[in-house]
């Protein structure tokens, strides 16, 4: 399941399924070619292709996927409707069931759909994927190309700090261009490098993709970003706090300059290093800001349970025994812990993940489709992996430590509650944890009241019902795995 289904705010009164007519799928390419007045010194519109063009076959990640629109589809909002988006976007929306805009998507369209320039402070989850890939999508229907794209060539580039972030914007990008020629693909490490070349040697419009990956491969030749026309740079902050700021310049001075390109910019804060970076990359933008611990505070319940750490572990089995149908995330504070943590919870029977940066590439991908699509119930993570976690419907968000930063715990907690949703967030507190605590309240400006767990979260534990794993296989819990002494002789 995408991000998608919380990024946009639904009507309370679902709308009447409607289909669409042959002569909305007929205009689909016109309403396409209609270009919308750009600050930016871009190409000039290029002729209108072809009246079905807009609707051909993808090849977006290999796949063909189906063109045309079911057979009923909902209303459009009226927020869209106001947007005027051509109608192979505006397909692809009501198909994903959107209706009205995120209150980032209502500040940054209007601009951003006009060629503007944009930096917006925003949290994860409000939206913004959503925002900047509709004025990308929109800028190319809006300009079909006269001639195929060279192999390696994008017209649009969207940098983010991790892979897992990477690839959630790639897909949800692949379900906005449903219905376009759009070739979208994520460009990251930990995967095949001479793989991901061969996928190059094709014409790709759009790559999100993390620095260094990206800028090997602009270094070897296989992309080219001299015809980029939409740089969005995502997290600038973690891109900063993670050290990636040298290779983002780097790639930056790889597209044509500011003048002729547009950028947005998107993050979660706004020190005076992102605030210089910005003033370097952009041409007279837009600035927008919603601040990411209002958001974060807003749609999530939180609970502070001060308990002893020996009771830590009973509490979070009989909570995470109560939520059989939610998703739930537990944030541990060190790898080793956390690995401890998940192979105790996973003996106690509950179907368990680990994300840590030490868990290899490929094991990241397959742990988080498998807590996506509800295989895994219980996520456990350290904060660097758990900022890359972008899941629907996680409901609970536990704190088995207090986090040292107390903009750690915004990030934490703001795994669930995301775009509108409500979510709760449980601390579990001991002493050692409660010194933290009036960092995170002055950052967060308010006072957060502590409880004792409830008598149901105190319920006694029984035996372990699974044995212990060595080397990811099962082995009876009184089974000695030591190899026999050799015989002489």
């Amino acid at each position: 399941m995408s991000i998608f289904s919380n990024l946009f705010k639904t009507k309370k009164s679902p709308a009447k399924p409607v289909k669409p007519s042959a002569s909305t799928l007929k205009t689909a390419q016109k309403k396409a070619t209609q270009k919308k007045p750009a600050t930016k010194q871009r190409p000039a519109p290029k002729p209108a292709a072809t009246q079905q063009a807009a609707l051909q076959p993808s090849h977006q990640a290999g796949k063909s996927l189906a063109k045309q629109p079911p057979a009923d589809l909902p209303l459009l909002g009226q927020d869209f409707i106001d947007l005027d988006l051509p109608e192979p976007l505006n397909l692809a929306i009501r198909k994903l069931n959107f209706s009205n805009c995120t209150p980032i998507q209502k500040e940054v369209l209007p601009h951003s759909l006009d060629g503007e320039d944009v930096i917006a402070q925003a949290q994860t989850g409000t939206g913004k994927t959503a925002a900047f890939l509709i004025s990308i999508i929109t800028y190319h229907l809006e300009n079909p190309e006269r001639q195929p794209r060279k192999a390696g060539t994008p017209f649009a580039l969207i940098i983010a700090p991790t892979r897992e972030l990477v690839m959630q914007i790639a897909s949800d990008a692949e379900l906005l261009t449903a219905f376009t020629d759009l070739h979208v693909m994520a460009v990251v490490g930990g995967i095949d490098y001479e793989k991901q070349k061969r996928e190059l040697e094709r014409p790709v419009e759009v790559i999100v993709a993390t620095p260094g990956r990206l800028l090997d491969f602009c270094r070897s030749g296989v992309i080219n970003l001299g015809q980029v026309e939409t740089l969005v740079i995502d997290e600038a902050d973690r891109m900063l706090n993670m050290g990636f700021i040298p290779d983002v310049k780097a790639i930056v001075q790889r597209t044509p300059k500011k003048d002729k390109r547009q950028t947005q910019l998107y993050s979660a804060t706004f020190s005076e290093d992102i605030k210089r970076l910005a003033k370097t990359w952009t041409l007279d933008p837009v600035k927008i800001e919603i601040a990411p611990e209002q958001v974060a505070v807003s749609s999530v319940e939180q609970l502070i349970y001060f308990t002893s750490e020996s009771e830590k572990f009973t509490v979070l089995c009989n909570l995470i025994a109560q939520q059989t149908e939610s998703k739930v995330i537990v944030f541990v504070n060190r790898r080793d812990e956390t690995r401890r943590l998940e192979e105790k919870l996973y003996r106690q029977g509950f179907k368990t993940g680990l994300l840590t940066g030490e868990v290899a590439q490929r094991k990241r991908i397959k742990t988080l489709d498998e807590f996506k699509d509800g295989d895994i119930q219980v996520m456990v993570a350290t904060d660097v992996a758990g900022r890359g976690i972008h899941v629907d419907n996680i409901s609970h968000v536990v704190n088995y430590n207090l986090p040292e930063d107390p903009e750690d715990y915004v990030h934490r907690i703001g795994r669930t509650g995301r775009a509108g949703a409500k979510g709760i967030s449980i601390s579990l507190v001991c002493e050692s944890d409660a010194f933290m605590m009036p960092s995170i309240e002055a950052l967060l400006g308010e006072s957060l009241s502590f409880t004792y767990p409830p008598d149901d979260l105190l319920i006694q534990l029984g035996s372990p019902v699974r044995a212990r794993r060595v080397n990811n296989d099962l082995i009876p819990k009184d089974k000695d795995t030591r190899k026999p002494p050799r015989r002489r002789g």
